[in-house]
C-alpha cells in the first residue's frame, strides 16, 4: 500500500454545507421561478466563473444586462452568500482537526471566490489549522483542470503518489487521480473515515 503522507480536503460540501437555495426560497418563494433563475440567469456556470476569479462586479453587469428586469435578484446572491453557507459538516471537521492535531501534513484545494473564501474563514475557524490552501479564485484555475493539481503540488512541495484527496465532486476526484494524485469521492464523514481507514491514513 503506498503510503500517504499528505492529505488534502476540497471545503464546500465536504467541510461545510453550501445551497443557494436556503436565501433564495425566500427572495424567490414560487419553486418553479426560482428552479428557472437557476437555470437561466445566476447559473452554475456563471457562478464557477468567480471561483475562477471574475469579480462580482462584472459577473452581476453581465446578468443584468441581460436580465435587468431581474437586478435585484441578481444582486441578491453575493448579497446573501453568508446564508448559502449555515453550517460546518461536524463529523468531517472532527476528522479534518484530528488528522491536523496528530501533526499529520493537511492543505486545501477549492474552488471558491476569493471574497467569499475570505469570510467562510472568518465564519468557519477551523479553515485557518491547515498548513495552507488554494483557492481557485485567486490563481485563475479551477477543479477539475489538470493545472490546479499541480499548482497545488508545487505551492506544498507534495509528493502526488503519497497525497490523497478528498472531494464531493467525481469529476473533481477524477482529475486528481490524473494529476497522479490517491483520491476518494466525499459521500458522508463515516464513508470518509472508512476510506482513510482503507488508505491507512487513520
Amino acid at each position: 500500500m503506498t503510503e500517504i503522507r499528505h492529505i488534502v480536503f476540497d471545503i464546500g460540501k465536504v467541510l461545510i454545507h453550501y445551497d443557494p437555495n436556503i436565501p433564495f426560497s425566500r427572495i424567490i418563494p414560487d419553486e418553479a421561478e426560482r428552479a428557472w433563475f437557476f437555470a437561466h440567469v445566476c447559473t452554475h456556470d456563471w457562478n464557477i466563473e468567480q471561483d475562477r476569479g471574475r469579480t462580482w462586479v462584472e459577473a452581476e453587469a453581465l446578468l443584468i444586462a441581460d436580465h435587468p428586469e431581474r437586478e435585484d435578484h441578481i444582486r441578491a446572491f453575493r448579497k446573501h452568500w453568508r446564508e448559502m453557507v449555515p453550517h460546518a459538516y461536524d463529523g468531517t471537521v472532527e476528522i479534518f482537526t484530528g488528522l491536523i492535531e496528530e501533526g499529520r501534513d493537511v492543505t486545501m484545494l477549492t474552488n471558491f471566490a476569493a471574497d467569499t473564501f475570505a469570510e467562510a474563514q472568518e465564519m468557519f475557524p477551523f479553515l485557518t489549522l491547515p498548513r495552507g490552501v488554494t483557492v481557485s479564485g485567486e490563481i485563475g484555475l479551477i477543479k477539475p483542470d489538470n493545472a490546479i493539481y499541480h499548482h497545488h503540488v508545487k505551492s506544498f512541495d507534495l509528493d502526488p503518489a503519497h497525497t490523497i484527496f478528498i472531494d464531493d465532486s467525481l469529476p473533481n476526484v477524477e482529475g486528481a487521480k490524473e494529476a497522479g494524485w490517491q483520491a476518494v469521492h466525499f459521500q458522508n464523514p463515516d464513508k470518509l473515515k472508512s476510506d482513510l481507514q482503507a488508505f491507512g491514513v487513520l
